[in-house]
C-alpha cells in the first residue's frame, strides 16, 4: 500500500511531503527593479511549484555573503561585493545571473543643480564598496568631482531608505535606481544629474550559493534556478503583470513600476547566462576595482552548467 501512494504522488507531479515546505533563504540588497525576478518568483506561485518555501532576506552585501559562508541562508542575489569576494577566496560560486547592466542615476536634493555644488556633500550608499557606490563614484568622476576627497559616503540602508534619508536632510546625494529614482524626480522634484544607463557592464543581481549549499544542498538550489528561470521568463514576456508586481512588492504607481519595467527590461539577461564578453568586461572592471594585474579566470567565479541544464528543461533559450 505505502509503495503505492508513493507512486500516485509521483504520477501526479509530487513530491513526498518532506520536500513540500523546503525552505529556500535568499538575501537580497535592495528594494528595487534589480529584486523584480525572486518578487516574481513569489507571486505567481513558481517557488510554490519547485515544492519551495521562499525567504526573502533584505540584508546588505556583507551581511549576506557571511550568512551564505556559514550556511545561515541558501542563496544571495547580489553580485557586486559578493563577486568580488569570490575573486579574493571566499567559497562561492555565481550561478546565474540576471540584472547585467547597472541602472543607477546620480540624485540631489532640489538647491543642487549642478557638479560644482556637491562638494563637500553627503552621499548614502548600501554598502561600502558596493556596485552602488562604484558607480557613484563613476558619475561623479565625469562630473569632475573626487569622490574619495570631495564628498563623505556613508551607509543608510537600501535604495527606498536612502530617499528618505535624503528627504530628511540627512544627505544631499543619492545613488538611485528604479522604481525609485523616478518617485525622486515626479514627486520630491530632485535632480537627476546623471546616469550609467547603457555605459558599461556591471552584474547587479543573479544567483550566488556558497560550496557549501552546493555540497549539501544541491536539489534546493536546482530547484530555485528553476524558479527564477521561469520568473525571467514571465518577466521579459509580460509587460503589465510584472509592472503589477513590480507596484504591489516595490509600493509605488502603476505608472511608475511601466516606466520602470520599459527603462530597465534591456538590462536583463534573457536566459540568466551572460555572453563571454560580458563576463570578461566585469572580470576585468573587478580587477581595477581590486588593484590587481590581470583578472582572474572566468571559472573561478561563474558556473553555468546548472543553469544550462535548467534551462534545457524548461526549453529557454
Amino acid at each position: 500500500m505505502k509503495r503505492i501512494v508513493l507512486v500516485l504522488l509521483l504520477s501526479c507531479g509530487l513530491a513526498p511531503s518532506a520536500h513540500a515546505d523546503d525552505r529556500v533563504r535568499i538575501t537580497y540588497a535592495s528594494r528595487s527593479i534589480s529584486s523584480i525576478l525572486a518578487f516574481i518568483a513569489t507571486d505567481r506561485g513558481f517557488f510554490k511549484e519547485e515544492n519551495l518555501e521562499p525567504q526573502l532576506i533584505l540584508t546588505r552585501g556583507t551581511t549576506a555573503i557571511a550568512a551564505a559562508v556559514t550556511g545561515d541562508v541558501e542563496a544571495i542575489h547580489i553580485m557586486g561585493t559578493a563577486i568580488r569576494g569570490i575573486i579574493q577566496g571566499l567559497p562561492l560560486k555565481v550561478l546565474a545571473v540576471n540584472n547585467k547592466q547597472p541602472l543607477f542615476w546620480l540624485v540631489t536634493r532640489p538647491e543642487l543643480k549642478t557638479f560644482a555644488e556637491l562638494k563637500g556633500k553627503t552621499m548614502a550608499v548600501t554598502t561600502f564598496g558596493g556596485n552602488q557606490q562604484l558607480a557613484g563614484f563613476h558619475m561623479l568622476r565625469k562630473g569632475g568631482i573626487d569622490p574619495t576627497k570631495e564628498i563623505t559616503s556613508i551607509v543608510s540602508g537600501d535604495v527606498p531608505s536612502q530617499l528618505q534619508a535624503q528627504i530628511s536632510g540627512l544627505v544631499q546625494i543619492t545613488v538611485l535606481s528604479p522604481p525609485t529614482v523616478f518617485v525622486a524626480r515626479d514627486r520630491y522634484k530632485f535632480n537627476l544629474l546623471a546616469s550609467t544607463s547603457d555605459e558599461y557592464v556591471n552584474f547587479i543581481s543573479g544567483l550566488i550559493a556558497s560550496d557549501k549549499a552546493l555540497q549539501e544542498k544541491p536539489a534546493i538550489i536546482r530547484r530555485t534556478l528553476r524558479a527564477l528561470a521561469k520568473a525571467n521568463r514571465f518577466f521579459h514576456t509580460n509587460e503589465n503583470a510584472s509592472a503589477e508586481i513590480l507596484a504591489k512588492y516595490l509600493n509605488v504607481s502603476q505608472q511608475i513600476a511601466l516606466e520602470t519595467y520599459r527603462f530597465s527590461r534591456p538590462a536583463f539577461t534573457r536566459n540568466s547566462i551572460p555572453t563571454d564578453k560580458e563576463v570578461e568586461e566585469n572580470l576585468k572592471a573587478d580587477a581595477q576595482v581590486l588593484q590587481l594585474k590581470t583578472p582572474v579566470k572566468s571559472s573561478a567565479v561563474f558556473d553555468f552548467a546548472l543553469q544550462r541544464e535548467v534551462n534545457n528543461e524548461l526549453g529557454v533559450k
